[in-house]
């Protein structure tokens, strides 16, 4: 089981000071609104920390809605000055008594894994894929982390390897 004691996310800044020019797009599910909700203010608490001056919330209906919804996103922002420097995925779906949390499970982590193939910035994970509710709330601050948080922490981080890629070409 992962726990946030076996992660060296919260102790390796990896670069990151401030990202004061950067601009996070987070993508949310109404589903679970409480867990997401939850998930949100974690990513904005670590943003909001790191001076991110730009953070964008849109809500899309559901998980399997989200890769839609970031890849929309992106393209109508090519007509304006500034693009997201990063986008973060965040959901909650929890296992019901039919498949239909495979399938939605399997789109979401598909989806998202074909955007961080394709955009030319990282899509950062942040769904929760539980076995129940009480699995999602240990994953808002318990011995599992805040996962909302961890989905801050790593947007900064990519963006920090993006950027020192850039000017250098190398990490």
């Amino acid at each position: 089981m992962a726990e946030v004691s076996k992660s060296n996310l919260y102790t390796n800044d990896a670069g990151i000071l401030s990202q004061q020019d950067a601009c996070v797009v987070i993508v949310k599910t109404e589903w679970n609104a409480a867990i997401v909700n939850a998930l949100e203010a974690g990513a904005r608490k670590v943003l909001d920390a790191h001076q991110v001056s730009s953070v964008t919330t849109i809500t899309v209906p559901g998980a399997v809605e989200i890769p839609f919804g970031i890849k929309a996103y992106w393209e109508s922002a090519k007509y304006w000055n500034s693009r997201p420097s990063a986008f973060i995925a965040l959901g909650c779906v929890i296992q019901g008594g039919t498949p239909h949390f495979e399938y939605v499970c399997r789109s979401v982590t598909d989806g998202v894994g074909q955007l961080n193939l394709h955009l030319p910035v990282p899509t950062i994970f942040g769904v929760l894929t539980v076995l129940n509710e009480q699995q999602a709330f240990d994953r808002l601050g318990g011995s599992h982390g805040h996962k909302g948080e961890e989905a801050g922490l790593t947007a900064l981080k990519m963006i920090a390897l993006q950027k020192s890629l850039r000017t250098t070409g190398h990490p």
